[in-house]
C-alpha cells in the first residue's frame, strides 16, 4: 500500500495518471467524432443520432460522470505538471526552446489547454440540453455566423495542438515512444490533424453550405 500510494504520489505516478485520464478524454473525443459525422449524412441522420442519445438517459449520465471525473483530474494534474516543470526549470530562458525535441504540441500545452477549457464551456452554453428535435437547426442557425465559425476554427486547432502532443506522452508513458520516436511522433500529429479537420468540417459547411443540415 506504501509504495502504492508513493508511486500516484511520485512524479511519474502523476504523469501516468496524466496519460489515462487523456486517454479516456481521447476516446471520448473518437466516440464524440463518430457520433458528429452522422450531421455528414444530413439532419435526418443527426437529429436520429441525438435522439438515441436522450433515449439512454441513465448510461449518458454515467458516461457524463465519469468524463467529468477524468476532466478534472486530468486539469489538476496538468497544474500540478506545470507548476512541478517551472521549479525544475528556474533558467529555462536560457535554455534552447528546441531541445529534447520539444514541439508546437509540447510549447503551448497549458495555453491549448486553456483554450480547450473555455471552449468546452461556450459549446455546453451553446448547445447543452437541446431537444434533439431542435439539435439539427440550431447548430446549422449558431456555426453559420462567421464569428462563431471562427471561433470553432480556432478551438479546433488548439485542441489539434493539443491532442497531438497529448498522444505522443500516452506512447512515452507505456514506454513505447522511446523505441519508435519518428514514427509515432508524425502519426500522432497526422491523426489529430485528421481528427481536427474532421470536427472542423461542420461549422465549414454551416458556414459555405446552405443545404447543410436540412
Amino acid at each position: 500500500m506504501v509504495k502504492q500510494e508513493a508511486f500516484i504520489y511520485s512524479s511519474i505516478g502523476r504523469k501516468a495518471l496524466m496519460a489515462i485520464s487523456g486517454a479516456f478524454l481521447g476516446f471520448f473525443l473518437f466516440l464524440h467524432l463518430l457520433g458528429n459525422s452522422a450531421a455528414f449524412w444530413g439532419a435526418g441522420a443527426f437529429t436520429t443520432y441525438a435522439a438515441g442519445l436522450h433515449s439512454l438517459p441513465v448510461l449518458v449520465l454515467l458516461f457524463e460522470a465519469v468524463l467529468l471525473s477524468f476532466f478534472i483530474i486530468h486539469i489538476i494534474l496538468a497544474v500540478i505538471l506545470y507548476y512541478e516543470n517551472l521549479k525544475a526549470r528556474p533558467r529555462r530562458c536560457l535554455c534552447r526552446k528546441n531541445a529534447g525535441g520539444r514541439t508546437w504540441g509540447s510549447r503551448t500545452m497549458p495555453y491549448t489547454g486553456i483554450i480547450i477549457l473555455l471552449f468546452i464551456i461556450f459549446h455546453l452554453l451553446m448547445f447543452g440540453g437541446v431537444k434533439p428535435v431542435e439539435i439539427a437547426a440550431l447548430v446549422r442557425h449558431d456555426l453559420s455566423r462567421p464569428i462563431t465559425a471562427l471561433y470553432y476554427f480556432i478551438s479546433l486547432a488548439a485542441l489539434t495542438l493539443h491532442v497531438s502532443h497529448g498522444f505522443w506522452s500516452l506512447w512515452q508513458s507505456l514506454g513505447i515512444g522511446l523505441r519508435h520516436t519518428d514514427l509515432l511522433r508524425k502519426s500522432s500529429l497526422t491523426i489529430s490533424i485528421i481528427g481536427g479537420l474532421l470536427f472542423s468540417l461542420i461549422p465549414l459547411l454551416c458556414l459555405l453550405s446552405p443545404d447543410f443540415l436540412r
